[in-house]
């Protein structure tokens, strides 16, 4: 399998992880939780950050253990099978490309601020453009890209810093705002907190995005680990004092019917100046976001390619730029047809039940990576089965569709796996299949084949409770 190049520090990895979570979200998160909890959503946004962070860590503990372009298609792979992680894999696509596919649409949602009523055809041209510019900046080389995203991330979270240094002065000026705002502190109840949480969520959703560039990232061991870390408490400690500053500056009410509340609250502030900032900010977060997908998203089909499981031409590497060039056309040319004819609701669907599924079988691979492999940064047991509670309370708050829909779009990858994995398995299994040898006894003689792993593990353990009954009888 043909080298990336490693090119990208520390400094780059952090701004990955901080360019990939601080997207179009926290330009229209404020209002989720307002319109479920009020001004109680401040603490929705503590408790969904320290949700994220457990999740993270899980991410940090794996990529620690196993520095391999993938991310969490390698974890599974190398924890539970190639079909566990083949699965995992596909689903990743499916989620990144959904997501990546919402900022082409999101970029002229926000230039419509600026100039309403924009013509379709004009609107096609601008997605166009904006997914081809970002698109030849990866194509170019992973450093350029880096660069690119460095500064990405500089212009969208200065304006939030201008707004949280003007809010502060505001409301030191006019504490009988911040006061009346807050009060009472949690109007609508706590019945809506479970709603608020799995929206709010959605906001620090990206950080899984870092640990697929591995083979990218300089002492990758190392830095991947500290920079989810470092990136996801600047994260989390922001969105806090940015939320808590929109709440105390707008009253709920104003906030839980705004599709701009960041806008909103900077015009309360500032004026007309204050909510061209935050819109300017918005399309440059929206770059950011988007660079930084682009970026990464398209390792994923590499890396799969790379083991057999997608077409080769996918793990080719561009001579002159070492970047995974074919992977990259195939990707921007689906979430630009994605994004034209798409809508953000259906994208959004798409990726709910995908992302969480591999979140779930992430924090699962912990535990069998740490006993095969050792090391890591010594995580405690606790946060990986902390991490797959928060997931598996996520999913039963997800929608009943978004749950259809994500279980039938992993599914569709089983004949992609058969078509791709290793031939000399599948013949064998289809002999075996013909003489009729029984799948447990077929999964002791061929430990490695499909999900003969987790087959041989179940029957272990029912070997192991038939003598444990049997000796203390």
């Amino acid at each position: 399998m043909p080298e990336l190049q490693r090119s990208l520090s520390f400094f780059d990895v952090m701004n990955l992880v901080i360019g990939a979570i601080v997207g179009a979200d926290i330009y229209i998160a404020a209002a989720f939780g307002a319109g479920f909890l009020g001004p109680a959503s401040v603490l929705a946004w503590v408790i969904a950050g320290i949700m994220a962070v457990t999740i993270a860590l899980c991410f940090a503990e794996c990529s620690s253990i196993i520095p391999r372009v993938g991310g969490p298609y390698a974890y599974a792979k190398e924890a539970f099978g190639d079909f566990i992680g083949f699965l995992v894999g596909w689903g990743l696509i499916i989620a990144e490309w959904s997501a990546i596919a919402v900022f082409p649409l999101a970029f002229v949602a926000y230039i419509a601020y600026f100039y309403p009523n924009i013509p379709s055809s004009i609107q096609i041209i601008i997605k166009i453009l904006f997914v081809l510019f970002l698109t030849l900046i990866n194509y170019m080389g992973v450093r350029k890209a880096g660069r690119l995203n460095d500064a990405l991330t500089i212009l969208k979270i200065a304006p939030l810093l201008i707004f949280t240094i003007a809010g502060i002065i505001y409301l030191i000026m006019e504490p009988h705002i911040l006061i009346s705002n807050f009060t009472p502190f949690a109007p609508l109840g706590w019945n809506g907190m479970g709603s608020a949480l799995v929206l709010i969520f959605w906001a620090y959703v990206g950080f899984e995005l870092v640990t697929i560039p591995s083979d990218e990232i300089i002492n990758a061991k190392k830095t991947i680990p500290l920079a989810i870390a470092l990136g996801m408490g600047i994260i989390t400690i922001f969105y806090v004092i940015t939320n808590f500053m929109v709440v105390g500056t707008v009253p709920w009410t104003l906030l839980s019917n705004s599709s701009a509340p960041l806008a909103l609250a900077g015009f309360t502030i500032m004026g007309v100046l204050g909510a061209l900032i935050l819109s300017v900010g918005a399309l440059f977060s929206i770059s950011g976001s988007d660079e930084a997908g682009i970026l990464t998203s398209a390792r994923i089909p590499y890396a799969m390619a790379g083991d057999g499981l997608l077409p080769h031409a996918l793990a080719r590497i561009h001579p002159k730029y070492g970047t995974p060039y074919i992977s990259l056309i195939l990707q921007s040319s689906i979430t630009l047809i994605a994004a034209i004819f798409g809508t953000i609701d259906q994208l959004i669907i798409l990726s709910v039940f995908t992302i969480l599924f591999c979140y779930l079988v992430t924090c699962m691979a912990v535990f069998p990576l740490k006993k095969k492999y050792g090391g890591g940064i010594k995580l405690p047991r606790i946060i990986p089965l902390l991490g797959i509670i928060i997931i598996i309370y996520m999913i039963t708050q997800t929608q009943i569709n978004q749950i259809i829909t994500g279980v039938l779009l992993i599914l569709l990858g089983i004949p992609v796996y058969i078509k791709y994995s290793p031939q000399e398995e599948l013949k064998r299994v289809r002999m075996e299949i013909i003489r009729g040898e029984g799948i447990f006894r077929r999964s002791i003689r061929y430990p490695e084949v499909f999900l003969a792993r987790a087959l041989r593990r179940v029957w272990q353990l029912l070997v192991k409770i038939r003598t444990y009954y049997s000796t203390n009888k």
